[in-house]
């Protein structure tokens, strides 16, 4: 709330630090799928001391005031907290987007107000009062609407296809540069297919550059011909640094047969069996059909998986200005 004559108050000032942080982190989970936790730390950190400060000003105010604070901020701790653990456990958000609503829920429990000549923004306030909600539900909003812009630039394009709401076509040669995920099978197009950060570690693992993969595919497929000593896989990272994709040198080609390549086409099980951990959930069955669309293909569907992050911001500034896109239409 702000003060009479003041731009806002001392806690609701240091708020808008939010706004070149969220900036930063989205621009970097575009680039690189890829946002330290230590960037939630201090984050984390200013947010309660903001949470507790405010706290003190509204029980020093008194009367309806502490009321005000105390209900938005529950709703903000006691839901949107919860929310956020139960999409991340449940696969709906990556670590970075549940940490992120986490600091939102402690960074901004209740409405702040800017006065800004004669407005006072957010424009719209709504009854609940929680600002952390308006910024998730402004982020859902956003977040829809990239399927349809997709369907859109696909429809524009003549590419009609199942999967034209959350992927586009793209050159193979590309691939291992792109973040997403494969929308093909040897079937045909799917939902779910083979996560690209997957591919990158595998590639990486056997020390193969995709050209080699589709130069010599029968090579390749059969497992007689992995390293005695494969490379480290990385992350998957696009900036990931990792051994030189090369063919490790010259190897004897060993005479394939159907028995040889039967018991681990690619060499997807042994992969998968000796890396730590997973590769991002990715089964073997996952990985070998998509080698085979990447062996042969020119050009595949791939979905984006755009970032939430990327909402997320955009959520928070349209809430700073305007307030709740859902509710405060309503109210």
């Amino acid at each position: 709330m702000t003060l009479s004559g003041t731009f806002a108050t001392v806690p609701d000032l240091l708020r808008l630090v939010a706004v070149p942080v969220f900036a930063w982190v989205a621009i970097r989970d575009v680039k690189t799928r890829r946002v330290s936790s230590s960037v939630w730390i201090p984050f984390s950190l200013l947010g309660a001391v903001l949470l507790v400060w405010d706290g003190v000003l509204a029980w020093n105010a008194g009367g309806g005031r502490w009321l005000a604070f105390l209900v938005p901020a529950a709703i903000s701790l006691g839901f949107v907290v919860p929310i956020a653990y139960l999409f991340w456990w449940f696969g709906g958000f990556g670590g970075a987007d549940a940490k992120a609503l986490l600091v939102i829920a402690l960074f901004f429990p209740t409405f702040p107000q800017y006065a800004v000549g004669s407005w006072t923004l957010p424009l719209s306030i709504t009854p609940i009062g929680a600002f952390s909600f308006t910024i998730l539900t402004n982020a859902v909003l956003v977040g829809v609407t990239i399927p349809v812009a997709l369907a859109i630039r696909n429809a524009a394009a003549g590419r009609i296809a199942p999967v034209m709401f959350i992927g586009w076509p793209t050159a193979w040669n590309r691939v291992p540069q792109t973040h997403g995920s494969l929308l093909e099978t040897p079937a045909g197009l799917t939902r779910r297919g083979l996560d690209l950060d997957a591919l990158r570690m595998y590639l990486r693992w056997r020390g193969l550059s995709l050209t080699e993969i589709r130069d010599q595919p029968g090579r390749y497929r059969d497992p007689t011909t992995l390293p005695d000593e494969p490379n480290p896989p990385t992350d998957g990272a696009v900036t990931a640094s990792g051994p030189p994709l090369g063919d490790g040198g010259d190897v004897e080609m060993p005479e394939l047969t159907d028995e040889s390549v039967g018991t681990d086409p690619w060499g997807a099980d042994a992969f998968l069996a000796d890396i730590e951990g997973t590769a991002y959930g990715t089964t073997p069955d996952e990985l070998r059909d998509g080698l085979e669309v990447l062996a042969t293909e020119e050009t595949v569907w791939i979905s984006p998986g755009t970032p939430f992050l990327v909402p997320v911001f955009v959520g928070l500034v349209i809430a700073l200005v305007y307030g709740d896109l859902l509710l405060g239409t309503f109210f």
